[in-house]
C-alpha cells in the first residue's frame, strides 16, 4: 500500500474526535512515541490503524481516550480538550470513550456478570460498586443480559469467565464496553489471539455494533486485509505519524463488508 497523504482531516460537520499536531509517549518511554499527528473521526465512522508491533498504535488509542495525556498538540473529544480537564472530569469524559484491550483485562475468578458492570465504574460510586460485588440488584443483572444479548451470549451471564473460550471473553469485552454506553468505542488488537474465523466473527460483531447504536469506531489491527474488509478508512501509523490510504490504494480483490 502506498500512503496518499500524511495529515488526515475530515472537512464537514465538527468532529467527535479531533488530534492536532499530536506528540505523546507512554510513562516507561524516554521519547515521544508519537510526533505532530493530525487525525478526524467523525460519529459514526468506522477506522482501522494498521502498523507494525511498536509503531505506536496502542499509544495512540491510550492517548485518544486519555490515558496518556499529549505532551504537544491538542487531543478534542467532542469539542472538549482532553488536556484542560481535571481529574474528574477527566474520568466523566472518559467513561464516554469505550476501550477493548488486546488481553481483555477481565477478572477470571468473577462472574461474567461482574466483568461486564465493571463498565459501569465511571458513573457508580465507590460504594455502590463494592456491594455490586456481593449483591446485583435485579436491574443491575438485566443491564449485564442486555449487553450480553447484543454479543450474542446472554446465556453466559452467571458463567464463571475463566470457563469461557478466548472468543468469548472477547465478547464479554465488547460488552463490558457497552455497559459505558459510549460515543466512541476503541479496539486494540482485538482478534490477534483468535483463529481466522472467530477474528471475523468478532470484527463483524464490532462494526454491526457500531452502524447500530451509531458509535464511532477506531480498531487496531495487524491484518491488512481485514482493515480493507470492514472498515471505512485505514490509517497506518508508521515511524510515530499517521498515514491516510485511500480506496484506489488498497488491494481490490477483498470486498469491503
Amino acid at each position: 500500500m502506498n500512503p496518499d497523504i500524511s495529515v488526515v482531516e475530515v472537512n464537514g460537520p465538527a468532529p467527535l474526535l479531533s488530534l492536532k499536531h499530536v506528540s505523546a509517549a507512554p510513562p516507561e518511554a524516554n521519547r515521544p512515541v508519537l510526533s505532530d499527528v493530525t487525525i478526524e473521526v467523525q460519529r459514526g465512522e468506522r477506522v482501522a490503524l494498521v502498523g507494525p508491533s511498536g509503531a505506536g498504535k496502542t499509544t495512540l488509542l491510550r492517548t485518544i481516550n486519555g490515558q496518556i495525556l499529549a505532551t504537544a498538540g491538542e487531543v478534542t473529544f467532542e469539542g472538549v480538550d482532553l488536556g484542560t480537564l481535571g481529574p474528574t472530569a477527566l474520568r466523566q469524559t472518559r467513561a464516554r470513550i469505550g476501550l477493548i484491550t488486546q488481553k481483555h483485562d477481565l477478572v477470571e475468578m468473577l462472574r461474567v456478570d461482574k466483568n461486564v458492570m465493571a463498565g459501569a465504574l465511571g458513573r457508580w460510586s465507590t460504594a455502590r460498586a463494592l456491594r455490586f460485588l456481593f449483591w446485583a440488584r435485579p436491574d443491575e443483572l438485566a443491564e449485564a443480559e442486555s449487553a450480553l444479548a447484543a454479543v450474542g451470549i446472554a446465556h453466559k451471564l452467571r458463567s464463571r469467565t475463566a470457563a469461557l473460550s478466548g472468543g468469548e471473553q472477547q465478547r464479554v469485552a465488547i460488552a463490558r464496553a457497552l455497559v459505558q454506553a459510549p460515543a466512541l468505542l476503541l479496539a486494540d488488537e482485538p482478534v490477534a489471539s483468535l483463529d481466522p474465523a472467530t477474528a471475523h466473527e468478532i470484527l463483524e460483531l464490532l462494526v454491526g455494533i457500531s452502524r447500530k447504536r451509531g458509535m464511532a469506531l477506531i480498531c487496531s489491527l495487524h491484518q491488512p486485509d481485514l482493515a480493507d474488509r470492514f472498515f471505512d478508512r485505514i490509517l497506518e501509523v508508521r515511524g510515530g505519524r499517521v498515514l491516510e490510504y485511500s480506496p484506489s490504494s488498497l488491494a481490490p480483490a477483498i470486498q469491503r463488508a
